[in-house]
């Protein structure tokens, strides 16, 4: 699909990812690449634009990150932000210290409303700052176009260059007019046209899936979870019958869930599909015994479902493709360039490195989870299946502190049901971005019926979002938890502990592993 783009260059900042995604809302279609990439390839990618990120660095300090100077010569719009706002200033001349007095958190800044930047924005609009450094002085050439009381350079721009910067924060929500700012880079300074959109991505997805596999042979790595679900029905259209869809139950699902997957996509389901359920339990619990440490389970998990994969696609005969529901968020966080890998997801940091197929096909790889529903729903999918609560490929492994058994699968199958049992009775589930139960390696000492007990302690996990890049913990209400805990400590044999988990992400992740 030939779409326009806007590149966003990672220089390390926490809200890197919620830059794209700011940019897409917008309907321009974005990616994020290291500040490693050469100019040249970048600029084979014709950018439309390009946004330099935030970062923890002092420009000035030799061993930070930086890029070629030549990128500000090359014609392509460029908007800095944070610590490539600094980076800008101090590679074409202007001054770079430390700040007198630092800023952190809401602070109003007063803008140049005639600037194509700040079009139609309050002269005075809070904003969100995070610097230590700040610009002393802006280039010659460069106005300064945003001001506040503590720092003279918060926003500057070369109109006839087409380079603009600002200290602040517009992705983040407590930039009150971040949006607007960012659609006037896109729209006034760009020239995007805004045609990235859930429609042309399905039909444009569907031709290419059609001309790449041609009567080649796919098998479907088939979770239910929405991510793999939304690709089976792409290549489903796309393919037909020349589809099999392959369902692990490496038994580390939620209770039920795989007659409840069974029943959607199997033979009886409303979908015509090719579909193999596989009952792998046993070795999965094999391969985990003993094993503690987060990235191995991933690995070891990764590696587990695509040599059964393997072994199912040799019982079909010359199965060409392997389909995965990968999406952007797993492609960042398992590392992207030079970027830090805060976790591997299964399907892309934790693969082997040998996979016996011609070729990985992953349709949804450029899109967040958001879009990927849009996808669904654009697909007919059902909204109760397109809205599911996400579940990760790794499954409760990863929701397990520690070693896996079968007796703590038990456990946390058991929490976890109760626990969306009373969210759901209490009628708040739409209210919730993700919430599940995870078994901690934490025991502690109780009583129970007079007796002393030493068992498990259970965490609950609830968070609000939009993009899963970041989420608040939920404020559920007290009387729901009180239930919940309630009915775990007696129901659920092993568990004498209940906790909440009102930590954000950043800096958590949603998961606990």
């Amino acid at each position: 699909m030939k779409k326009e783009l806007v590149l966003v260059l990672d220089f390390g900042g926490q809200y890197n990812q919620l830059i794209a995604r700011r940019v897409r809302e917008c309907n321009v279609y974005c990616e994020i690449v290291p500040y490693t990439m050469s100019l040249d390839e970048i600029l084979a990618k014709k950018p439309k634009g390009i946004i330099f990120t935030g970062g923890p660095n002092s420009v000035y300090d030799e061993t930070s990150p930086t890029y070629d100077k030549a990128i500000f010569d090359a014609g392509v719009p460029i908007l800095g932000i944070c610590y490539g706002c600094q980076l800008m200033a101090y590679k074409l001349g202007g001054t770079v210290a430390t700040a007198p007095v630092s800023e952190y958190g809401k602070t109003e800044v007063e803008v140049d409303s005639k600037s194509l930047l700040f079009h139609n924005v309050s002269s005075k609009t809070v904003t969100w700052m995070s610097h230590t450094d700040y610009i002393a002085e802006a280039p010659e050439g460069f106005k300064v176009t945003g001001t506040t009381k503590n720092c003279p350079v918060a926003a500057m721009e070369n109109k006839t260059r087409k380079l603009y910067a600002v200290q602040f924060h517009p992705e983040v929500m407590h930039t009150q007019e971040g949006k607007k700012m960012l659609h006037n880079f896109l729209f006034d300074v760009c020239n995007c046209a805004g045609d990235w959109k859930m429609d042309s991505f399905v039909d444009n997805t569907i031709k290419s899936l059609r001309t790449k596999i041609g009567s080649g042979k796919v098998l479907c790595a088939l979770s239910g979870g929405v991510d793999s679900s939304v690709a089976a029905v792409l290549l489903a259209k796309a393919v037909g019958k020349q589809l099999t869809c392959v369902f692990v139950d490496h038994g580390l699902l939620r209770k039920d869930e795989g007659d409840e997957v069974e029943a959607v996509f199997g033979p009886d389901g409303p979908y015509d599909l090719n579909f193999i359920r596989v009952n792998a339990q046993e070795r999965f619990y094999e391969k985990l015994k003993g094993v503690e440490e987060p990235e191995r389970k991933r690995k070891i998990i990764g590696e587990e479902f695509i040599r059964v994969f393997e072994e199912e696609a040799k019982k079909i005969g010359a199965v060409d493709y392997l389909v995965q529901g990968t999406i952007y968020p797993d492609v960042i966080e398992s590392g992207l360039g030079k970027s830090a890998t805060i976790k591997s997801h299964h399907n892309v940091g934790g693969l082997p490195d040998y996979v016996d197929f011609k070729e990985i096909v992953e349709p949804l790889r450029d899109l967040f989870k958001d879009e990927v529903r849009r996808a669904g729903l654009e697909l007919g999918i059902p909204e109760y299946l397109v809205y599911r609560q996400p579940f990760p490929g790794p499954g409760l492994g990863i929701r397990i502190i520690g070693e896996v058994t079968a007796e703590k699968v038990r456990i946390v199958q058991e929490a976890d049901f109760i626990y969306r049992d009373e969210i759901a009775k209490a009628g708040i589930a739409s209210n919730l971005g993700q919430y599940f139960a995870a078994l901690t390696n934490m025991r502690s000492v109780g009583v129970m019926g007079d007796e002393r007990t030493y068992d498990y302690a259970i965490a609950l996990r609830a968070v609000n979002t939009v993009d899963f890049m970041t989420a608040e913990a939920a404020q559920i209400p007290w009387e729901v938890l009180n239930k919940v805990a309630n009915r775990i400590v007696n129901e659920v044999k092993g568990v004498n502990r209940v906790l909440y988990d009102c930590t954000g992400k950043p800096p958590a992740t949603i998961e606990f592993e």
